[in-house]
């Protein structure tokens, strides 16, 4: 849908108000029973054999991640998980504005265009959500003048779609760099022996996009990371286990299904058990968002993936999403702010910081620190 350009009704001004916050630590919050998502031991020992058809369980030392049941000393080891959205590129500050341009000139709009103090003053009137800004923005310079009023809706969602596709271009071209520091933080993790795991499975820009971000990194620099996608989750034991992936050689569904009957009456004993034990009612969280459950899951198998427990590895989010997540499982997190999230309050996290390096987010620094 093409329109032409729009009439200017009550063209009014806009203010600019956006504060950056030095980094600042937050005190550590006090460990807590969290039976909705409390580690649990794998249903079946090492040595245990099924008839007929076997499952793909390999890599059980590895789902020691799940359990907490390594037997090497956790105060020596960690490993850190980073988040792609606001933590590899900052985005937001690079590529919104000017891709909402981008949407805006594609449907003819000549009228629209958003300068830096307009697009801060939307930003933080409609808290980020950007049909709210779409919509503030056209009421106040006036909707396209052969637009029905009938087809705001439509409107709206169609420069959005058009915004969409202007982002993905942009955040896989070759213009788009990377956080300063990211590179160092990379190779100073890895000449302390400290894993790198990063996590495109839940990126709000896919984890196609996500992928050729991180090949701006460069192939050695890659080959010291791991990364978790869907994929890498699908065949992970705890998306085989928990999330009901669970492969077999010959495609036997019913062993997988026993399989997954098994891992689930695991889960409800030792939540009972230790229920029992502290004298509380057992209410385990099946309420999960769906995101909420993706991200969960990416943690757990990224814990996995760089062999630790959950409790030895250090999230760097750049979304309460995230945040959220690594407190159901457990897992300390560190909020790296960007310029979506520059005035945001991240109650839950152990620590925020705006970048990495200097005085913000080290190796040093995570190690100095009592994470576990």
């Amino acid at each position: 849908m093409e329109f032409a350009s729009c009439s200017i009704l009550r063209p009014q001004s806009f203010s600019s108000i956006f504060h950056y916050t030095n980094s600042h630590l937050y005190a550590f919050p006090k460990t807590h029973l969290n039976l909705g998502a409390s580690p649990f031991s794998p249903a079946f020992p090492k040595d245990s054999t099924f008839p007929g058809k076997c499952l793909h369980f390999h890599r059980f030392t590895a789902f020691s991640s799940l359990s907490g049941a390594d037997d090497r000393n956790p105060s020596q080891e960690l490993a850190v998980l980073l988040e792609v959205d606001g933590v590899l590129i900052d985005a937001y500050r690079l590529g919104n504005r000017q891709t909402f341009n981008v949407a805006f000139k594609k449907l003819g709009l000549d009228c629209a265009n958003w300068t830096e103090p307009v697009y801060v003053d939307l930003l933080r009137k409609c808290a980020g959500d950007e049909e709210k800004m779409l919509i503030m923005y056209f009421n106040r310079i006036g909707w396209p003048s052969s637009l029905p009023t009938t087809e705001k809706e439509s409107f709206v969602k169609n420069v959005l779609q058009k915004k969409k596709i202007a982002m993905d271009e942009f955040l896989m071209s070759n213009s788009l760099p990377l956080r300063p520091g990211l590179e160092e933080f990379i190779d100073d993790a890895y000449s302390e022996g400290i894993p790198v795991v990063i996590l495109t499975s839940y990126s709000k820009s896919g984890d196609a996009i996500s992928r050729s971000i991180i090949e701006k990194l460069g192939n050695e620099r890659i080959l010291k990371l791991k990364i978790v996608g869907e994929k890498e989750v699908e065949q992970s034991l705890y998306g085989q286990l928990v999330l009901g992936k669970v492969y077999s050689s010959g495609g036997d569904d019913e062993l997988a299904k026993e399989a997954m009957k098994a891992v689930s009456a695991e889960k409800q004993r030792i939540a009972e058990e230790v229920a029992s034990m502290l004298k509380l009612n057992v209410d385990i969280d099946t309420t999960s968002s769906e995101s909420l459950q993706k991200i969960i899951a990416a943690l757990r198998a990224g814990a996995e993936s760089a062999g630790l427990p959950v409790s030895n590895c250090v999230l760097i989010a750049g979304s309460q999403s995230g945040v959220e997540g690594a407190q159901r499982v457990g897992m300390p997190c560190v909020v790296l702010r960007s310029s979506l999230t520059a005035r945001a309050e991240f109650p839950s996290a152990n620590a925020i910081m705006d970048g990495f390096g200097g005085a913000d987010l080290s190796i040093p620094k995570l190690k100095s620190k009592k994470w576990f």
